[in-house]
């Protein structure tokens, strides 16, 4: 009798605990329920403050953002496991094939421009470096300059491969590290390299990284002849990303295949929102379009 009045507790407690999960499951919606996604760590803070804003609008969205390499993020967007990601890029048309062979629909948004700053220390004589000279170093034909790079796996390091036009980098003159933040402490520290990141990890207020950020400068950059931005040397400034004169500028997408009208949706919908487009205005990047100006017109009264 006693254990089958303990069995009897136990289902009736498994019972009650199964409703009260079922009552607080928040409904998944534009704007509520939890939404994994895959975040490129090149453009990992813009992406981290529109997350925030967007949490603090909605209470009930929950985030849970992988932020890595782009191709540490790759498999698991191919293969199904997280259907959102966040590229400084379009999908190729055989990442795209992954899911059209299972006819799901990818819809792909671009929230803002983003550019690749190279920075170098305070202490450096030189402030611009063109284009050709990138190029040179990156195919091994000049040594006088060090680049250094986020990361083997990123999407700025595939930038500069496709722009030189090879498959793989010399054995000297470019390096990389292990993230963003590692290259700028470099660059603090050492006046031997320029390094090569998103230029949303320079504009950004993250407190720890403020006094290494004190020690660089941002290299003006001159186009190859022929190119938009080749009459003087341009840096990546809001403006020169808005009007394209900057040689290294990439788009900044929302890519959702989940198939589904759900809180990928909203959130992707948001981002190109007047308050989404307001996020990119404020971290220094470029927005997909300029939102109006509200000007307030008063009438002046006679005295």
């Amino acid at each position: 009798m006693k254990n089958f009045l303990l069995i009897f507790c136990v289902l009736a407690l498994l019972v009650s605990c199964k409703r009260k999960n079922k009552a607080n499951a928040v409904k998944e919606t534009r704007t509520s329920g939890t939404l994994k996604i895959l975040v490129d760590e090149s453009v990992g803070p813009i992406v981290q403050d529109q997350i925030d804003i967007f949490s603090l609008d909605y209470p009930d969205a929950k985030f849970q953002a992988t932020v890595k390499p782009e191709e540490k993020l790759l498999p698991a967007f191919l293969n199904d496991s997280v259907r959102v990601i966040v590229l400084p890029r379009l999908l190729t048309k055989a990442e795209e094939k992954y899911y059209n062979q299972r006819n799901i629909k990818i819809n792909t948004s671009r929230f803002a421009v983003d550019g690749i700053a190279l920075i170098t220390n305070q202490g450096n004589i030189d402030s611009t470096i063109n284009v050709k000279d990138v190029i040179d170093i990156l195919q091994g034909k000049k040594s006088d300059k060090k680049l250094v790079f986020d990361n083997a796996y990123s999407s700025t390091f595939q930038y500069f491969k496709e722009l030189a036009n090879i498959n793989q980098f010399p054995a000297t003159g470019v390096y990389s590290k292990n993230s963003s933040k590692e290259v700028i402490k470099l660059i603090a520290e050492d006046k031997n390299f320029i390094g090569i990141l998103g230029v949303n990890w320079i504009t950004g207020k993250d407190a720890e990284m403020s006094g290494y950020l004190s020690q660089i400068k941002v290299l003006g950059v001159k186009n190859v002849k022929g190119k938009v931005g080749d009459d003087q040397f341009y840096k990546p400034t809001q403006d020169n990303l808005i009007n394209g004169v900057y040689p290294f500028l990439r788009n900044i997408n929302i890519i959702d295949c989940e198939g589904r009208d759900g809180l990928g949706t909203g959130f992707a919908t948001w981002l190109r929102s007047q308050r989404g487009q307001l996020i990119v205005l404020k971290s220094g990047l470029g927005p997909h379009k300029l939102m109006p100006r509200e000007i307030n017109l008063t009438k002046e009264s006679n005295k």
